[in-house]
């Protein structure tokens, strides 16, 4: 069994707790997994009685008339018969119309700690909070890291790297060994969880369009993108019909979907968030290798896609950094610090370190400056106390920046 240490211990700070907990990521990340395996299991081991649990999959047939929110509701009134506490499980919760109103329900009339999962970040907008008069805290689950998925595989870790880059993190891609049954798999992801459900959820039409600016996406990982561009280059490509609007309705759709991140844009002078050629970085580099046929495999952006998630695993909000003429690959900030940081493949060639360092000039606030980069090289050195970082220290330990 995988662990996600990471985020069963979320679960246990926040259990018994006056608030929804609410479980969101892209579908087949683990979600379903976390709660109904490895939470249960902790719960179990603590004395809680499996009679006071009670799961529901609004995926399976077998719960099908529950996306009602009547039966739902109906259905946990008719388990709960004592007045000790229970634990609710519900996944994908976003298959009940007005799910909010139940769960509300729920927790006012009976004594229980609810857990709920979705894959549609629409779950946390400010309107259902509100319903839910902002009880609900979200934990965020990404496919496997590579620490994740390391410490499952071991063994050599070139090799894993290799093929982390190259699968991505799915946790049962992960537990595959044969090369056809990973492609497999995610062949079958991408016809479902990328294209036909997030088709159905948001009753596009023009399915052409839609698939052709995931593909657009795909290959434009670590490069700035505009609704306007994507738009003038699908008319380029034979779609003569799109538009600027339908472009960031998709890419809002996309980005709901949790399989896009969207990196904003900042202008660290100026002070201002800029509205204009953000980055966009996909959830699972396996999704995008498989569509794309395993094209298109640059390092340089597989790396840049790769500690983009890895920041925003570690809870930093990151965004992309504008510096008078020069872009710096990410800014990432918590409540007490903030990080410039640049994305390598190497800096032994002294143009490449140059180009890569020039990100950081001028930048006088105190704040640290690092390049993550594949060099292992003690001979490298940066000036004005820039530091370099390995990228399978920075991936392996969680804390590395508070060892530099």
């Amino acid at each position: 069994m995988i662990k996600r240490d990471n985020y069963l211990n979320k679960l246990i700070d926040h259990k018994d707790k006056d608030i929804v907990k609410i479980i969101t990521g892209i579908r087949r990340c683990g979600k379903s997994f976390l709660l109904f395996e490895i939470y249960y299991k902790y719960l179990i081991e603590h004395g809680v009685d499996d009679s006071h649990i009670i799961k529901i999959n609004l995926e399976s047939l077998k719960f099908l008339k529950y996306r009602d929110p009547i039966e739902l509701y109906n259905f946990i009134e008719n388990k709960i018969i004592d007045e000790k506490r229970y634990y609710i499980f519900i996944d994908e919760i976003q298959l009940v119309d007005n799910f909010e109103d139940v769960v509300n329900g729920i927790k006012v009339d009976f004594n229980t700690d609810i857990y709920i999962t979705g894959s549609n970040s629409k779950l946390l907008s400010s309107d259902i909070n509100t319903k839910l008069r902002g009880r609900g805290i979200e934990i965020k689950v990404f496919p496997l890291s590579f620490k994740e998925y390391y410490e499952n595989k071991g063994g050599n870790i070139q090799k894993a790297f290799n093929d982390y880059i190259l699968y991505g993190g799915m946790p049962y891609v992960a537990d595959l060994d044969k090369e056809y049954e990973k492609t497999e798999y995610l062949q079958m992801l991408n016809n479902t969880v990328a294209s036909k459900d997030l088709i159905e959820r948001n009753r596009i039409k023009n399915i052409g369009v839609f698939n052709a600016v995931i593909d657009l996406l795909l290959s434009s990982i670590g490069s700035y993108v505009s609704p306007n561009k994507i738009a003038n280059t699908l008319k380029t490509n034979g779609y003569k019909t799109v538009d600027n609007e339908t472009v960031s309705n998709y890419l809002n759709y996309l980005c709901d979907g949790f399989l896009f991140y969207k990196a904003s844009r900042y202008d660290v002078k100026g002070k201002e968030y800029l509205k204009t050629l953000n980055k966009y970085y996909v959830s699972d580099l396996g999704l995008r290798n498989e569509k794309l046929n395993f094209r298109q495999l640059e390092m340089t952006h597989i790396l840049e896609n790769i500690v983009y998630l890895e920041l925003l695993r570690r809870n930093y909000v990151v965004d992309i950094g504008k510096n008078d003429k020069n872009e710096i690959d990410f800014i990432a900030k918590d409540h007490r610090k903030l990080f410039y940081i640049q994305v390598s493949l190497s800096i032994e060639n002294q143009e490449t370190k140059n180009r890569e360092l020039n990100a950081f000039k001028g930048l006088d606030d105190g704040y640290r400056k690092i390049v993550i980069t594949m060099d292992n090289n003690p001979l490298i050195h940066l000036d004005n106390g820039y530091e370099m970082l390995n990228i399978y220290d920075f991936l392996l330990d969680e804390n590395i920046f508070n060892k530099l």
